[in-house]
């Protein structure tokens, strides 16, 4: 039975209770609208730790002015028929006056790589999602927290808050699950029409082969695996405008198309992707180490 808590305290509550018993306690932070790609970090929790918590919050603070705050896929029947047979242990539920109280003043910033590639496009989001995150590491006081390698940027800003900020929580990373057709798996795939559908796999086809291109050695600069990709994504009659498509430090998320590839032998380096088709905001990325 999963046990269901509503406010902050209680979960704080529940936490405490279960490490006085030396349980450890795996957090798996979503917004909701759950699919395959949340049941595996689920699936990776309870591998490692003795309970798992889901936390379902749309949080405001994230999404910029204009953007689809009101309209998110929101089906929490359907999360919770999920969450029942993947077998967590607790549902941390709260509101958003118990996450945002009246008055509410504080917010985390992490300078610099908030502010590249999607941070570049959506005004405040990191700092949403920095605030946001470290509230729930605060009220869960997880040992383990788990995120999807889809939201690069946001796996990387959170691990420098939580170096900056001494937090005692490990983090895991776990790989982006796709559709039978390579497109990266995201609640905001249900806004496709069928003909966008169809067509939403070509990013993931420009970044297989960028990477090629990279663990082939097959260039000198990165600059030409990010033409490789721009060119692709032009190609598509549904895309309506690339924000971004390059290659990228895989720490900094500074753009290295400029690079010669042989300056980074032997490191990883991210390639990464966003687009809107028609008025749905797409992202990718995969990350490939130079030969």
């Amino acid at each position: 039975m999963v046990e269901s808590l509503k406010t902050p305290d209680a979960m704080q509550q529940w936490s405490q209770k279960k490490y006085k018993m030396g349980k450890t306690v795996g957090l798996v932070p979503t917004m909701g609208a759950l699919h395959r790609g949340h049941i595996s970090l689920i699936e990776a929790s309870k591998q490692e730790n003795d309970l798992t918590v889901v936390s379902i919050f749309v949080n405001p603070t994230q999404f910029s002015a204009g953007e689809d705050f009101e309209k998110y896929p929101r089906d929490f029947a359907g999360d919770c028929k999920k969450l029942e047979q993947a077998g967590i242990d607790a549902l941390f539920l709260p509101k958003t006056s118990d996450m945002y109280s009246e008055g509410f003043a504080t917010y985390i910033e992490v300078r610099g790589i908030s502010n590249r590639l999607c941070g570049a496009y959506r005004a405040g989001h990191f700092t949403g999602v920095a605030t946001i995150v470290a509230k729930l590491f605060n009220t869960v006081m997880p040992t383990h927290a788990y995120f999807g390698l889809k939201d690069y940027q946001q796996c990387v800003v959170i691990r420098k808050m939580v170096s900056d900020l001494n937090i005692p929580v490990t983090l895991r990373f776990c790989d982006t699950v796709r559709e039978h057709d390579g497109l990266a798996m995201s609640s905001r795939n249900t806004y496709l029409t069928s003909e966008q559908r169809l067509d939403a796999p070509i990013l993931y086809k420009a970044l297989c082969k960028a990477s090629l291109l990279i663990s082939e050695r097959r260039l000198v600069k990165f600059r030409e695996a990010a033409s490789l990709m721009q060119q692709l994504l032009k190609s598509s009659a549904h895309i309506s405008e690339i924000q971004y498509g390059s290659v990228y430090d895989s720490e900094t998320l500074d753009d290295i198309s400029e690079q010669d590839a042989s300056s980074y032998s032997g490191k990883p380096v991210a390639l990464a992707i966003a687009v809107k088709i028609g008025s749905t905001r797409l992202i990718d990325n995969l990350i490939v180490t130079v030969p």
